[in-house]
C-alpha cells in the first residue's frame, strides 16, 4: 500500500492565529521535504479558489516541492478539470513531471467546491458535461502527441502537437470522486485509478460504489491491476489517542461547522466526532497502532485499497504539530501498512 498526505495549503494554524501567506507556503514546502526524507510514498495539494487556502494554482506549490525533493510522488488532490483547460493543465503537469524526474501525478475531478466555475466564466448547469468533454481531450493528449479533437467548450484541435511531453509515458492519472454513482462508473469504463474522498460517513458505506467502479471496469475490458482504488481520509496521528483526540476536535468543529453552514449540514458536535472516531467511522485520528488498525479495517472494508492518504487541514493544526504527525505517518503508520497489506511500490500506479 502507498501512503500519503494531501494537503489544501490552510491560510490558518488555528481559528485564533492567522499567519503570513508567503510564511504558510514555506511551511507547507518544509513539510513535504520532510516527508521526501522520511520515505512517505506521495504528497497531493488540492485546489480551491477562496480565502481560507493558498492552493488555487497547485502546480507552482509542487514545481516548488519538486526541486526540494528527490523521491516522493507530487500530485494534485485534486484538480478542478471541468473548470480547466486540458491542453495548458497538460502541459503544466508534463512540465512538473521534467522537473521532478517522473515523480508528478494528476487527480481530477469535477471539484465539491464551486468557486471555480463563476470565477472562469462557466455555468454550474455544465458541471458534469465539462468533466466529461474535458477527460476525454485530457486522455486524448496524453496518449497522442498531435492531437485532432472538437468538442463543445473550447475550439477544436486539428493535428496541434502538445508539448512539453512528459517523462512518465504514460503521465499517471487518477479520477477523484465523492459518492455519485456515476462519476464511479465513469471512472470504470476508463479503466483509470480511482480516489476517493471520504469525510464523513461509514467508509463501508462506499464499498456499493466502489464495486460499481470495479463491475464497470471489468465489463469495459480492463485488467483489475489496472482498477486501483485510494482513499483521501481526514486523518491525523499523535504519540497518545487522546493528544490526537485534543489537537484534531477544535479546529475540525469550526472547519466543519463552517462548511456546514454551505452545505446545509448540521453542527459539528463532540457527539458526531466521537461516531466518526468509532471503528466504522470516517474520521482516522488516534496514535500510530490506532491508525494502522483502522486503515487495514477500510481496506478490508472496500475489498482492498491501493492509496491511503491523510488529510489533515481541518484541524487548523500549527505547524509543529503537522509535522509531527508527517513524521509518525512516515516512520511508524507507512511502514505497519507495508508490511501488513504489501508495498505496491511507488512508481506502479
Amino acid at each position: 500500500m502507498q501512503v500519503g498526505i494531501d494537503s489544501f495549503a490552510a491560510a490558518h494554524d488555528d481559528k485564533s492565529l492567522s499567519i503570513g501567506a508567503a510564511e504558510r507556503l514555506q511551511q507547507l514546502i518544509e513539510q513535504i521535504e520532510i516527508a521526501d526524507k522520511l520515505g512517505l510514498d506521495v504528497f497531493g495539494v488540492g485546489e480551491h479558489h477562496r480565502r481560507e487556502f493558498l492552493d488555487s494554482a497547485p502546480t507552482v506549490i509542487l514545481a516548488a516541492a519538486a526541486a526540494r525533493t528527490r523521491h516522493i510522488r507530487l500530485t494534485s488532490a485534486i484538480t478542478v478539470l471541468s473548470a480547466a483547460d486540458p491542453v495548458r493543465l497538460f502541459q503544466e503537469f508534463a512540465t512538473l513531471d521534467l522537473l521532478s524526474k517522473g515523480r508528478a501525478e494528476m487527480v481530477v475531478g469535477r471539484g465539491s467546491s464551486i468557486e471555480a466555475f463563476p470565477l472562469f466564466g462557466l455555468s454550474l448547469k455544465d458541471y458534469d458535461s465539462l468533466f466529461e468533454e474535458k477527460i476525454d481531450l485530457l486522455l486524448k493528449i496524453r496518449d497522442n502527441e498531435f492531437i485532432h479533437w472538437s468538442g463543445k467548450y473550447r475550439p477544436n484541435l486539428n493535428g496541434q502537437g502538445v508539448y512539453p511531453r512528459p517523462l512518465q509515458n504514460p503521465l499517471p492519472l487518477w479520477i477523484g470522486v465523492g459518492g455519485t454513482p456515476e462519476s464511479f462508473v465513469r471512472a470504470g469504463n476508463l479503466g483509470l485509478p480511482l480516489m476517493v474522498a471520504i469525510i464523513g460517513g461509514r467508509t463501508g458505506y462506499f464499498r456499493p460504489l466502489i464495486d460499481l467502479y470495479r463491475n464497470a471496469g471489468k465489463q469495459a475490458g480492463h485488467s483489475p491491476d489496472k482498477l486501483k482504488v485510494g482513499i483521501h481520509s481526514l486523518g491525523y496521528v499523535a504519540d497518545k489517542t487522546q493528544e490526537a483526540i485534543d489537537d484534531f476536535f477544535p479546529g475540525y468543529a469550526h472547519t466543519m461547522t463552517e462548511i456546514g453552514k454551505e452545505r446545509g449540514w448540521p453542527r459539528m458536535t463532540r457527539t458526531s466526532f466521537n461516531a466518526q472516531r468509532a471503528p466504522e467511522g470516517a474520521l482516522v485520528i488516534g496514535n500510530p497502532t490506532e491508525v494502522v488498525e483502522k486503515i487495514i479495517k477500510h481496506s478490508k472494508a472496500l475489498g482492498g485499497i491501493s492509496r491511503f492518504t491523510f488529510m489533515m487541514n481541518p484541524g487548523s493544526l500549527p505547524q509543529e504539530k503537522l509535522i509531527q504527525a508527517t513524521k509518525l505517518i512516515c516512520t511508524q503508520v507507512a511502514p505497519a501498512l507495508r508490511e501488513q497489506l504489501g508495498d505496491s511500490g511507488a512508481n506502479n500506479i
